[in-house]
Parts: C-alpha cells; sequence; structure tokens
C-alpha cells in the first residue's frame, strides 16, 4: 500500500505548485490502481477504497473535482466506489456530469440521490437518457418548476399514472409544463382529457401546433379545440378503438346494460366505462368523459342517472381513480341522497340543457323548471 499512500498524500497536498494538475493525475492513478486489481479485491478492500476515494473527492480543490467528473461521467468502466463518491459531492458542479450520464450509477444510487440531494441534482437526474418511473415520481413530488419541467419533456423519462396526475396538476399554473405534457407521445388519454379541459385556449392551439397530426383540426372556440384534439387522439388510440367497437357490437344486438358501465368502473377501465355509459346516455362521448373525469360528484350522477343506472354504478363511477375525487364515507352518503332523489326524466333535461347552452347554436335552450334548476344547482355545486 506503499503507492497508495503516496498518492493519498499528492491528492490531499493542495500547497504545491501546479496543485490541481499533480492532483488529477495522482486520483487518476489510484483509480487505475483500483481498476488493475478490482477482480482480487477482498470486500474489506473495496471497501477501503471506497471509503479513500470519499476523502479525497471531499478534500481536492472544486475545479479538479470538476475535472474528475467530467472525465468518468460518461465512462462504463469507471469504478462505481469513485462515481458514487462524485455523485454524492455538494457542489452541483461537480455530481451534474455523473448523475445526468454516468452508466455506472444503479437504481438504487439515483433513488438515494433523488430524495435527498437539491435541485440542481434533481435536474441534472431528469435529464438522463432514460429514468425510471419510480425515480420520476421523486423528481415530480420534490422538484421545483425547472425539475419538473426537465422531466416532462425528457421522452427518455417513464412516468407511471400518480407521476402524470401530478405532472397535469401542476400543469394548471405552468404553460410550458403543460405543453411539455401535453405533447408526450405517453400520456394516458384522461390525463390528456384533463390537461386540456383545464389549459387555456392558446396552450391548446400551441399543443396542436406541436403535433402535426392535429394541426388541421383548430377550431375557433375554446371548447371546439379541445373536442377536436381529443377526437383527433381518441381516433388513434387502439383501447378507444376496442371498446368503442364492443360497446357498437352490444348495441346492434340491444345487448348493451347496465352492467357494461359498472364492470368498466370497477376495473378502472376509463375507455370501456366512457363508451358504454355514452351509449346508455345517449350522448357525445366528451360528455361522459367530462363527466367521470369532473372532481364534482354531481356531473357523474346525472348522467348515471340519465342512463338509467343503479347508485351501486353511480358509486362506482364515482370511485374511479381518474377523478381523483378522494370520496369520503360521509360524501358517498350525501351523493347516494342526491341520487336517488334525482328523477331520470330531469337528468336528462339537465344534460339537454348543458348541452344546448354549451354548443352555443340554438338561439334558445330547452326550458328547465325552477325545481330542476335548484336540484341541478345543488348537485353541481
Amino acid at each position: 500500500m506503499t503507492m497508495l499512500n503516496s498518492l493519498i498524500h499528492d491528492v490531499q497536498d493542495a500547497s504545491m505548485s501546479g496543485s490541481t494538475r499533480r492532483q488529477l493525475r495522482a486520483l487518476t492513478r489510484i483509480t487505475d490502481l483500483f481498476l488493475a486489481g478490482s477482480a482480487r479485491y477482498s470486500m474489506r478492500q473495496v471497501e477501503l477504497f471506497d471509503e479513500v476515494f470519499k476523502v479525497l473527492v471531499e478534500a481536492i480543490e472544486l475545479q479538479t473535482r470538476i475535472k474528475l467528473a467530467r472525465r468518468f461521467a460518461a465512462d462504463p468502466a469507471a469504478p462505481a466506489v469513485l462515481v458514487r463518491a462524485i455523485a454524492a459531492n455538494d457542489e452541483v458542479a461537480v455530481a451534474a456530469p455523473v448523475l445526468s450520464q454516468s452508466p455506472v450509477l444503479t437504481e438504487p444510487d439515483l433513488i438515494a440521490s433523488a430524495a435527498t440531494q437539491g435541485q440542481g441534482h434533481l435536474l441534472a437526474i431528469a435529464q438522463r437518457e432514460t429514468v425510471s418511473a419510480a425515480i420520476t415520481d421523486i423528481l415530480i413530488e420534490r422538484g421545483e418548476q425547472q425539475v419538473v419541467r426537465a422531466v416532462a419533456k425528457n421522452a427518455g423519462a417513464q412516468i407511471s399514472d400518480d407521476g402524470f396526475s401530478e405532472l397535469v396538476l401542476r400543469a394548471g399554473a405552468d404553460v410550458d409544463l403543460a405543453l411539455h405534457v401535453g405533447t408526450r407521445s405517453d400520456i394516458p388519454r384522461h390525463h390528456f382529457v384533463r390537461l386540456l379541459e383545464t389549459a387555456s385556449a392558446s396552450v391548446c392551439s400551441r399543443i396542436v401546433a406541436a403535433n402535426p397530426k392535429l394541426a388541421e383540426v383548430v377550431q375557433e372556440t375554446v371548447t371546439d379545440v379541445v373536442d377536436d384534439i381529443n377526437g383527433e387522439v381518441r381516433r388513434h388510440s387502439a383501447v378507444h378503438a376496442k371498446a368503442k367497437f364492443r360497446v357498437k357490437r352490444l348495441s346492434e344486438w340491444k345487448d348493451l346494460r347496465e352492467v357494461d358501465v359498472h364492470a368498466g368502473a370497477r376495473s378502472q377501465n376509463f375507455e370501456k366505462t366512457v363508451t358504454a355509459l355514452a351509449a346508455l346516455a345517449g350522448c357525445r362521448i366528451e360528455v361522459a368523459e367530462r363527466a367521470v373525469l369532473n372532481e364534482n360528484p354531481g356531473a357523474a350522477q346525472i348522467i348515471a342517472k340519465a342512463a338509467g343506472c343503479s347508485w351501486a354504478t353511480a358509486k362506482a363511477l364515482l370511485l374511479m381513480t381518474v377523478a381523483e375525487r378522494k370520496m369520503s364515507k360521509a360524501d358517498l352518503e350525501r351523493a347516494r341522497a342526491n341520487f336517488e332523489q334525482l328523477e331520470q326524466r330531469t337528468a336528462r333535461r339537465v344534460m339537454e340543457f348543458y348541452e344546448a347552452r354549451r354548443n352555443m347554436f340554438a338561439h334558445a335552450s330547452p326550458t328547465i323548471t325552477a325545481g330542476e334548476t335548484a336540484k341541478l344547482e345543488a348537485m353541481m355545486g
């Protein structure tokens, strides 16, 4: 270990002339020494090198650490103990090169960094060529605006359903984030619908402009833009096409029943649920989608009643996770009381009333009584 001790002394001695270059050379030779015998080292010896690298990376001056990090950033043969020591450095300029590039860092290494380090370190991780959903969940939870935008912009980042839910929520106050999320090819359609519903007209138009497939469907109003974009996405969705075909076949056979809505809702199958619900309620698919995704339980109750569904099915709709309602037992009891008081005739008139008002086609909306209006206002909040 005489050579190792001498090299360690060179690294730690910052007073000599040309220390940066000599420190880097000495630390490089320590790395070479480690690599040359790593196959023969015992666990204790590996742990010794690990401790040595940690101490030395902290001891050398900043510019030397930065050069060292850049040298080993993309090297698949770099010793893991050294790379981990660099990644753990508090200086972003030191840690970022390996956090953003090193193939040596393992999933547990990156998860530990994402869970404990600062925003600069998180940003570096978010820019890796590939990032697992387990890591992006942490980045989205802990990350500030720049980090979250980087995750959404990174096509190689896998994002979980919960991750998309949080991104869509945060996109409501962040135009750039909304654009990054809305143009991801892997965004689940129910999250895409929610994003378009909350985005402004300009954001919707910019999402369209960023996707050549949607460029021809822009209309003059926000509602038209949302519906047309969603319609185009729906037409390219294999899952939606399958659900639509099944409902169409059942309808032709006059075999479509409430159980199809109930089964879809219980299994958290968004496409199956909304296609069956729209067919039974006799409304456009957009209306069923909005009702299922609306955080206010009144919309789902109205369309369920219009479709002739029982409380059991309405409850299953309210408990679908895509809307994130998180209703308590007391909330469900109040919803049940409202649902049982609501007449199917009233529910259908409510849907006609809102459809006419929303489309802005007709000069006069269908009439609705004062009692029906009061019930509607109570349910829709």
